[in-house]
């Protein structure tokens, strides 16, 4: 079989792999890009864009039965259309699809649909969608496969049906009620959107808390606003085992008790798409979680291969791995070591899209004593700020750590209505350096939810 040859081949349409092979096809590089079929990658089909867009239509619900607090006079009750709503999030995500497909055509790089292995060093095999066997090699080689949701060996769980992150999207109709296994940040969004949309959430958490990456008293106020939604919040329980018998789910847990529902969620974590790709006949070598092992420069063991995006452990969110993208792009064009650019100490901010949604930046309050910091902590309701009021969102509360002596910001975690915007002003802060005052004393616009900040960092509020 012939080997075509490229300048550069990507396995694997993620955001790093696609921005890159976009970029350089563009630039007048000869680019393949080999994807199984999700044009976009994971982000647009299956998690940020749709998952996002019925948050938004979630908290849209919630706000129209609040309509007499705002004085309007809305005497109908709202509720879902799950036709509506699945044409409406189908309409985004299509969209959405059919430019990336337009982009990647204009780009000038090939793309092919199929299932790809590495038969040597740099070079695949993959038969496409048209049943076409090809080979081809890169001179650089991308790695971007991304990951996909992981189903644990729990008894009876498999035979249980149990939807995932991937396959709730594609529901024809609400359950009445619904377990999700995990506390993390996908069960939290989906129990959050489920309950405002008239589901009874259960939540299984083997953790002590919600959210476990987060300071306790964040946690709390996240498991606080998702029981105020109605949700069931099981903590310290495991599920040992899963049946499904006359259309209800039955989970026994750890502590001998059961929960019961007519579905079942699985949250408990993404694993990565690395079995079966042959990259041991590439020389590429893999974490003893199944990632693909790389340096900070995003190269693998192999010449002229690199990793990018969740495959490669960068942080699961997709603004990560467009920053893959730009150091990617950096080192493939380096002459030299010292022109490459690193992934270390990046600040990453993320958001979870629970009602209330929570930003986060920097270090905890727990992560930054743990590493030794002398701290002050500041505390504040969000009810405190004048935009809260205006726009009836009065949840939520917003902490930030400071670097005693050098009043440095550390971190900050919003708890709030908009928090997900917000955060961007606080790491601006954190790259440029400024101490905390600079916030605290600029002159912001009246009466937004960024206003909070001149609050959160006054007197008021932080320690002595």
């Amino acid at each position: 079989m012939t080997t075509e040859n490229f300048d550069l081949l990507v396995v694997g349409g993620g955001k790093a792999g696609k921005s890159l092979a976009m970029d350089l096809a563009a630039a007048g590089q000869r680019v393949a890009m080999v994807e199984r079929g999700m044009i976009g990658g994971t982000c647009i089909n299956v998690a940020c864009i749709p998952t996002k867009t019925l948050v938004n239509s979630a908290r849209l619900l919630a706000l129209t039965r609040r309509a007499a607090e705002f004085g309007i006079d809305a005497t109908a009750s709202p509720a879902i259309n799950l036709e509506l709503l699945r044409t409406h999030k189908e309409d985004v995500v299509g969209t959405m699809v059919a430019g990336q497909r337009k982009s990647f055509l204009a780009s000038g790089m090939e793309l092919v649909i199929g299932e790809a292995h590495f038969a040597g060093p740099r070079t695949i095999e993959v038969t496409d969608d048209a049943g076409t066997h090809r080979t081809l090699s890169g001179t650089n080689v991308v790695v971007n496969t991304g990951m996909v949701p992981r189903v644990p060996d729990i008894a009876g769980l498999l035979a249980a049906t149990p939807l995932t992150s991937t396959s709730i999207l594609a529901l024809t109709e609400l359950p009445e009620s619904i377990i999700i296994l995990g506390g993390g940040y996908i069960g939290c969004e989906f129990a959050s959107m489920l309950a405002i949309m008239g589901v009874a959430v259960t939540i299984i958490q083997r953790g002590k808390a919600l959210l476990p990456r987060e300071d306790a008293d964040v946690s709390a106020a996240v498991t606080a606003a998702l029981e105020a939604d109605g949700v069931n919040v099981r903590l310290g329980v495991s599920a040992e085992s899963v049946s499904r018998s006359n259309g209800t789910v039955r989970v026994s847990l750890s502590d001998g008790s059961t929960a019961e529902a007519a579905q079942i969620l699985v949250a408990l974590g993404r694993e990565p798409v690395t079995a079966g790709l042959g990259l041991e006949l590439a020389g590429v070598e893999l974490t003893e979680q199944g990632l693909v092992q790389v340096d900070e420069f995003l190269r693998t063991r192999a010449p002229g291969v690199w990793a990018a995006g969740d495959v490669a452990g960068t942080p699961q969110f997709t603004h990560a791995s467009w920053n893959d993208y730009r150091i990617l792009k950096a080192n493939l064009a380096a002459a030299s070591e010292t022109e490459r650019r690193s992934t270390r100490d990046r600040l990453i901010p993320y958001a979870v899209f629970t009602t209330p949604e929570l930003g986060r930046v920097g270090l905890s309050e727990t992560e930054a004593r743990a590493a030794g910091h002398d701290i002050r902590v500041a505390r504040m309701s969000v009810s405190s700020i004048p935009r809260a009021r205006t726009v009836g969102h009065l949840d939520g509360i917003w902490k930030a750590v400071v670097e005693r002596g050098t009043d440095q910001i550390l971190g900050v975690s919003l708890l709030g209505h908009e928090s997900s915007e917000v955060i961007a002003v606080v790491q601006m802060a954190m790259l440029g350096k400024l101490p905390y005052q600079r916030l605290r004393d600029a002159v912001i616009t009246h009466p937004t939810t960024a206003e909070g900040l001149q609050l959160l960092f006054s007197d008021a509020f932080m320690e002595p």
